[in-house]
């Protein structure tokens, strides 16, 4: 993603619109967030996203149906604020937007598309960011904010 005039790039600005619309949207302040952006398709990661409530009512299958619930539905009204954010850093339209969580980790994944098939695998640790370039057999295009 490109840099602004002050050096900051796309991806940044993204992270920090996704952060405050978090924080806005659910009073909780993640922890980071991270994007991910290829072939028309913007993947945000917000990291430490539950409230304490909701790590603990999502332990059992039906407690974890309604946060999800929950989280899909917060998501689909207010997601409009940071779509039009995304358009206005990035200069392009977002066509699609959904959210899942990740409960063992308190995650929620946020994916605006252009019409494609989005796979999203939340792995157990990191991949050192050299390792992941040098094989060259994947784009990794990403930035993070932490507690900004």
């Amino acid at each position: 993603m490109n840099e602004s005039q002050n050096g900051e790039t796309m991806a940044h600005r993204i992270a920090r619109a996704a952060h405050a619309f978090e924080r806005t949207r659910t009073g909780i302040v993640p922890k980071s967030v991270t994007v991910v952006q290829s072939e028309g398709t913007l993947v945000i990661t917000v990291h430490g996203a539950l409230s304490p409530a909701e790590q603990a009512l999502s332990r059992t299958p039906a407690g974890a149906a309604q946060v999800q619930e929950l989280h899909r539905q917060l998501f689909a009204s207010g997601s409009g604020a940071l779509r039009q954010e995304i358009k206005n850093i990035t200069g392009v339209e977002v066509r699609d937007a959904t959210a899942e969580v990740d409960f063992a980790t308190g995650t929620v994944v946020a994916v605006f598309s252009s019409g494609t098939v989005v796979q999203v695998y939340l792995l157990a640790s990191e991949i050192a960011a050299d390792a992941w370039n040098a094989n060259g057999s994947g784009e990794h295009t990403g930035a993070g904010t932490e507690g900004r």
